[in-house]
């Protein structure tokens, strides 16, 4: 009898909201910095190229967005942004670090659930403090046999990752909101994968997922948690 599969999580977007701290930051960025440059649309293309410039240095998470935001400020004023300025941008992301943890629906319940029967594990890439603390706030920390943060998700990642708990691609179902991130790394790695959209997709993340990776019976699109544990039993049988 085969044994059941061990389940991987993404975090931010999959177990817990993320992306609309971001929105309401860079609406809140945008006005901070209107009377220096007016032009909302172009204040967010820049800032946009600025982060995607960055990430090689700083990585993803909330630090390296700040450092981002801040560089964009100088630039985009050539250097007029006002220090009063820098620092309300500074507590802009210190308060997206303290923002509370805000489960998405149906998360507790299932992840509840499922660590009776399986392993379960979560995946997420971002800053390390960041991505510990939203885990131990999440009040869902008990619940899994693992947590890695890794600085990036692709197929080599998964594959050194995975392996450091003794599981393979093939062995796992792998849960997430980005098509970029969490479903085509395990897909080209064999693994299975359960899409949950999110409402917003960061500009870094999109993705198009190739017409004959939609159409493998590797692969399932759900709207949310709470249609989880029927799909894993409906694979299972």
């Amino acid at each position: 009898m085969e044994s059941n599969p061990a389940l991987v999580f993404d975090a931010d977007d999959t177990l817990w909201h993320n992306m609309n701290l971001f929105v309401d930051t860079h609406e809140r960025y945008a006005k901070l910095l209107d009377p220096f440059f007016p032009d909302a649309a172009a204040l967010e293309e820049h800032l946009n190229e600025t982060e995607r410039k960055n990430i090689e240095h700083f990585g993803y998470g909330v630090k390296g967005f700040t450092l981002s935001m801040i560089e964009t400020a100088v630039e985009v004023t050539g250097g007029q942004v006002s220090g009063a300025a820098i620092k309300e941008i500074i507590q802009l992301g210190r308060e997206m670090l303290d923002a509370p943890v805000e489960l998405l629906p149906g998360v507790e319940k299932t992840i509840q659930t499922l660590t009776q029967t399986y392993i379960l594990g979560v995946i997420t890439k971002g800053d390390l403090l960041n991505q510990e603390a939203k885990v131990a706030r999440s009040g869902l920390a008990e619940y899994f046999d693992f947590v890695e943060v890794v600085s990036e998700k692709n197929p080599e990642t998964y594959a050194r990752t995975l392996a450091r708990h003794d599981l393979v691609a093939e062995e796992i179902i792998m849960v997430g909101n980005s098509l970029k991130s969490d479903v085509m790394p395990i897909l080209e790695l064999g693994g299975r994968v359960v899409h949950i959209p999110y409402p917003v997709t960061w500009i870094h993340e999109h993705a198009v997922l190739p017409e004959a990776l939609e159409q493998s019976d590797q692969f399932e699109s759900i709207s949310d948690m709470g249609e989880l544990m029927a799909l894993i039993e409906n694979w299972n049988s």
